[in-house]
């Protein structure tokens, strides 16, 4: 019989070049630039499609740095050579165009004078945006291999604290409502003895929207060591969290001071949490089915049925 173990791929894949693709990892870069080289990510963030239209020397004097500090920041983000940056910014900057139509974006920001009506749109905004993003940049075959290892795994245990942590309660409960043996943790300490536990074939999943998050990233050292398959759900590929697992996983979403790490995250983080989700439910879709309908009356009769309709006198 074959075996279910999944194996230990800890090789990465491809740097991501597609236009959001590139963005992405400017915005995940920029907590690990040096000084001259953010000034560059910041002048090439704030207009895209104008960055593309610059020469080297004029983005250059444009960041207030040097020629080899943008060659230098071309390969913190893995472009080969400046040509290829714009390029890339181009196609960046044509399809932020399209997926906003002919009207402007609203600010990425909520601001104190903003009517209910525009804190709508710019919520809404960004977080469908945040989708789009994500779902562009992902990479189906880590997804992939991240759904053979779940699905074949006797033992899951994701890891997550605050905002992360209601992302792996969802994941948590959809694995549960089909069978699967899946924890979740919260608590540091906790975290850790439960990773102590684990060994090949069992599976951590850590989720941390910064990758940086100490609560989060030891317990998944931690399962690593014991020689589970270890996943990181993250908007910061380049982040410890990512470095210490086989498969990352990367959102694309665009947090600002407002709503820091709470929200839009949380929305990208979602989406993939429900791909991984229905993957390994299609893994073994009969039984899910019927795990889910015994779940489903489970439930069923606690739920208040509607009062019948009263018939008005004379009808």
């Amino acid at each position: 019989m074959a075996s279910t173990e999944p194996p230990r791929i800890p090789d990465r894949p491809a740097a991501d070049t597609s236009a959001a693709g590139t963005l992405a990892r400017i915005r995940a870069a920029l907590s690990s630039l040096a000084p001259s080289e953010r000034r560059v990510a910041e002048a090439v963030l704030a207009d895209p499609a104008q960055a593309a239209k610059l020469s080297i020397s004029a983005l250059a004097q444009r960041a207030d740095t040097s020629v080899a500090t943008v060659m230098r920041f071309c390969r913190a983000i893995e472009i080969t050579n400046y040509p290829q940056l714009r390029l890339s910014l181009a196609a960046a900057a044509a399809r932020e165009h399209a997926l906003s139509g002919d009207r402007p974006a609203p600010g990425t920001d909520i601001s104190a004078t903003d009517t209910l009506d525009e804190i709508v749109r710019k919520i809404v905004y960004n977080e469908v945006r945040a989708l789009e993003d994500t779902g562009a940049g992902v990479d189906v075959e880590v997804l992939g291999r991240a759904v053979q290892a779940l699905a074949g795994a006797p033992r899951i245990d994701v890891f997550g604290v605050g905002a992360s942590a209601f992302v792996g309660q969802d994941l948590h409960q959809k694995l549960h409502r089909i069978g699967r043996v899946a924890f979740i943790w919260t608590d540091r300490h906790a975290a850790l003895t439960a990773a102590a536990l684990l060994g090949p074939g069992d599976v951590a999943l850590a989720i941390s929207h910064s990758g940086e998050t100490e609560d989060t990233v030891e317990p998944l050292q931690a399962a690593a060591e014991r020689g589970a398959t270890t996943i990181a759900l993250t908007n910061v590929p380049r982040s410890t969290l990512a470095e210490s697992a086989d498969l990352v996983l990367t959102t694309c979403a665009r947090e600002t001071p407002f709503r820091s790490g709470a929200t839009v995250s949380r929305i990208a983080q979602l989406a993939l949490i429900d791909c991984l989700f229905v993957g390994v439910a299609q893994q073994s879709y009969e039984a899910t089915t019927a795990a889910l309908e015994k779940t489903y009356g489970a439930v069923q009769r606690r739920r208040r049925q509607p009062a019948p309709r009263r018939t008005p006198p004379g009808d």
